[in-house]
């Protein structure tokens, strides 16, 4: 039996919106009263709660995105909220949303509602707050992605997390120690090593550029996995991380290289797997989502939240903060009812 369909008219007719009408600096983060979004068929409309802020929303307000983002834009490519309309979903259910073009072909979630499509919405229940579940869709979709789409890690095996002081980094290491894996990981800082001891973190590494020799002290044959989030620059030195039939995926390039100058399918290692992982919400089953939000509230997994922000109002701050890099982990705005 279907559930039933949310009623119509339970948003007002317009709504607060962050927009960026053109891009430029802070200031193109405007606060502006706009209709509230009509949903369209196999659509749904949610009232948002939360959302994380990302380096993506930074590029799309800097005019640095992809070229399919036009202007003016609502930014934002994740949120958790309730239902507002829909088919197939009550009122009022738990739901998260993220990727699928949201924020840059269509407006996002810096805003008191947004239309997504069903496809990329998932359920859930919890009374953890808000200013937490908000932090997790996109880090937590990109992290297990990688960890399984991308890696396809089992209970029993070693992994390598190259960035491990990044959001993603510190969420794959939790949902790594989850699945029962032994986790090595990297910082750049001595200082930050306890920061990742504290993420569940085995073997924290400090990366100076190069870290396959401190590896292979620890494990002579190589780790059986390695998730790359630095990029390019060190991704030669990670592939000799990894053991023969033991696989690399490349999920992100923290140090700003996305590519590798004559490059040669040479430089990979003999019987080494390298792989790559993007990813939308689908990669992020309910079910999953479920048990990673009880693993939260039984204490098993950390989130890395940098800092809550109350209101549209202080989406300026939040993303000048995620820009100095002075706090690590996810920045969080929670709209306050």
């Amino acid at each position: 039996m279907s559930q039933p369909t949310a009623a119509a008219g339970t948003a007002p007719a317009t709504m607060r919106a962050v927009v960026v009408t053109r891009p430029g600096g802070l200031e193109a983060l405007e606060i502006k009263d706009v209709p509230v979004p009509v949903r369209k068929p196999g659509w749904v409309r949610i009232k948002v709660k939360a959302f994380g802020v990302n380096e993506s929303e930074v590029t799309t307000r800097k005019g640095e995105s992809d070229p399919e983002v036009t202007y003016p834009r609502v930014p934002g490519i994740e949120g958790v909220g309730v239902v507002d309309e829909a088919s197939g979903l009550r009122p009022g259910q738990q739901v998260a949303t993220m990727m699928g073009n949201m924020g840059c072909s269509y407006d996002g979630a810096y805003a008191q509602y947004v239309t997504v499509p069903a496809t990329q919405v998932i359920p859930f229940e919890t009374s953890l707050p808000w200013d937490l579940v908000g932090a997790l869709p996109e880090m937590f979709q990109t992290a297990y992605g990688s960890l399984t789409r991308g890696l396809d890690l089992k209970a029993g095996q070693t992994l390598l997390i190259r960035g491990g002081t990044s959001t993603v980094g510190l969420s794959a290491a939790g949902i790594a120690k989850d699945l029962g894996a032994t986790v090595l990981s990297t910082t750049r800082s001595e200082a930050r090593a306890r920061e990742l001891r504290a993420a569940g973190v085995d073997h924290p590494l400090v990366d100076n550029g190069t870290v396959a020799d401190q590896v292979r002290e620890l494990m002579p044959d190589g780790v059986d996995a390695a998730l790359e989030l630095v990029g390019c620059s060190v991704l030669p030195d990670t592939l000799h991380t990894v053991r023969r039939h033991g696989t690399v995926c490349f999920t992100g390039a923290l140090a700003g290289q996305w590519t590798i100058p004559d490059f040669s399918p040479f430089m990979i290692p003999g019987g080494v797997r390298l792989t790559s992982y993007g990813g939308e919400a689908a990669d992020l089953p309910a079910d999953v989502f479920a048990h990673q939000l009880q693993a939260i509230a039984a204490g098993r997994l950390n989130v890395p939240v940098a800092k809550v922000y109350h209101g549209l109002e202080q989406v300026r701050d939040a993303q000048a903060d995620l820009e100095s890099g002075a706090t690590p982990g996810k920045h969080v705005v929670v709209l306050d009812d």
